[in-house]
């Protein structure tokens, strides 16, 4: 041991790996330590140089950053199957009943399951848009390892929903965003981030947007938005506000670079702009919006400079898996706006593998210290098994794998230099447990209802 010149917790040895701009190295080992990546390099050179705790022979697989789920709504797991096929408008037909008539409890076992899911995904921080008690999800992540952005549901302009989904005030609703921000924010040695929230702008009054807008600046931290989701809320802000959504927000200062904004359909070239020039993030979930929504202005989005990141939205309709998402949204987009006027590459591989990694990781405001597998950055490290006929034999492995990859493929999750999964299996969760308590969670809440 002592031709070894430096310790660490553990070395990654014998895998290929993904380094920042989409570069390919293969047979390399990553040493960690206290949570920071230490080096990435030859194997036979880092494994001469380090003498580390723990080896993981990754011989087989592949490794990249952790993936980022930038917009969901963790309490829908209990609905997961509940809205195929279901005729228009489901979230007041169905999701509404559903989420109003929550317990504590409920919340809670739905948080769990959605952080198995996603840590299964290779997700190793999500953003929630927010209920109106958050404070089940947080305890599901802190007890998980899993990072997250969670925001406390803002809406105040709603007559139509019962009164436990929207706040009488806009005071109301930002000093509950507050006291979650003051009693959760940093916990689990900082990996629960909490954000503000403004659920839509066609139920936010101007009041609450400016409320909101401050208080996220005030508290350094971000807004979770839902924004072009609908032609309704259109409809709904140019009747009262005379003012399109992306205006009406801009005007009472919630558009900025700490913004994240889910689905983006209903927007204009003018809107791509406006967005563009407040440095907004942009959150595409294909699988949610393609059924009822339609086609993200990809390529627009991309020409005019916005930072593009992904969601998986809720668990009713689809699974928990970001290169799903990400294949969905290559295809559709490149048959709308590629194919007509023979443009080759509406989204090339390198950007989509971007929308999954260190575009999310802008977006949820932490790409100095993670988002990219690189010395000095944090240790969310994801494993995939890639030796086997969906991969191989392969020209070029990184075009492969955004096009055949699978959530199913991950073998082992790192966050902070901790092991969350390893060798398919969970280190520190009983999943067995959760999945039977969260079953019986839904059990109970359907006989309730």
């Amino acid at each position: 041991m002592e031709n070894y010149l430096l310790s660490c917790d553990l070395l990654i040895r014998n895998c290929t790996a993904i380094l920042p701009d989409f570069q390919l190295a293969e047979d390399v080992a990553i040493a960690v330590k206290g949570g920071t990546i230490l080096a990435i390099g030859p194997d036979t050179d880092l494994g001469n140089r380090y003498h580390p705790k723990e080896t993981i022979r990754a011989s087989g697989k592949l490794a990249m950053p952790g993936m980022y789920d930038c917009h969901t709504h963790t309490v829908q797991q209990l609905l997961k199957g509940g809205t195929v096929d279901e005729p228009p408008i489901i979230w007041r037909r169905i999701l509404v009943p559903y989420e109003s008539r929550m317990t504590p409890d409920d919340r809670y076992h739905a948080a769990r399951l959605y952080c198995l899911q996603a840590l299964r995904a290779g997700i190793t921080m999500f953003a929630d848009a927010g209920s109106m008690d958050m404070s089940g999800t947080v305890q599901a992540a802190v007890e998980t390892g899993i990072r997250a952005a969670i925001a406390r549901v803002g809406r105040d302009m709603d007559p139509e929903l019962p009164a436990s989904m929207c706040d009488k005030t806009p005071e109301q609703s930002v000093e509950a965003m507050e006291d979650l921000y003051r009693s959760c924010h940093g916990m689990a040695d900082g990996r629960i981030h909490i954000w503000f929230s403004l659920s839509s702008p066609m139920s936010s009054s101007p009041q609450l947007v400016e409320g909101v807008a401050q208080a996220a600046r005030a508290h350094a931290t971000g807004i979770h938005i839902h924004l072009g989701e609908h032609p309704a809320e259109v409809q709904t802000c140019l009747a009262r506000w005379g003012l399109r959504p992306p205006e009406f927000l801009d005007k009472y200062g919630a558009l900025g670079p700490n913004v994240i904004a889910a689905h983006c359909i209903q927007i204009t070239d003018f809107d791509i702009r406006l967005m563009a020039e407040r440095r907004l993030n942009v959150i595409h979930c294909p699988t949610a919006n393609l059924p009822t929504q339609g086609v993200p202005k990809l390529l627009a989005e991309r020409a005019a400079g916005l930072n593009i990141a992904l969601g998986n939205d809720g668990a009713t309709s689809a699974k928990q898996d970001l290169f799903e998402q990400v294949r969905l949204l290559k295809y559709v987009a490149q048959a709308t706006f590629g194919t007509p006027v023979f443009e080759p590459t509406v989204l090339p591989l390198a950007e989509a593998f971007d929308m999954m990694t260190v575009n999310g990781a802008r977006a949820l405001g932490v790409s100095d210290r993670l988002g990219s597998l690189a010395p000095g950055k944090a240790a969310d490290i994801v494993l995939l098994h890639t030796d086997h006929v969906n991969y191989l034999p392969t020209r070029n492995l990184l075009h492969t794998l955004p096009m055949v990859a699978s959530s199913q493929d991950v073998s082992d999750v790192m966050i902070g230099g901790e092991m969350v999964l390893q060798n398919d299996q969970f280190v520190k969760i009983d999943e067995e447990a959760v999945l039977w308590e969260g079953k019986r969670q839904m059990e109970a809440m359907l006989n309730r209802t």
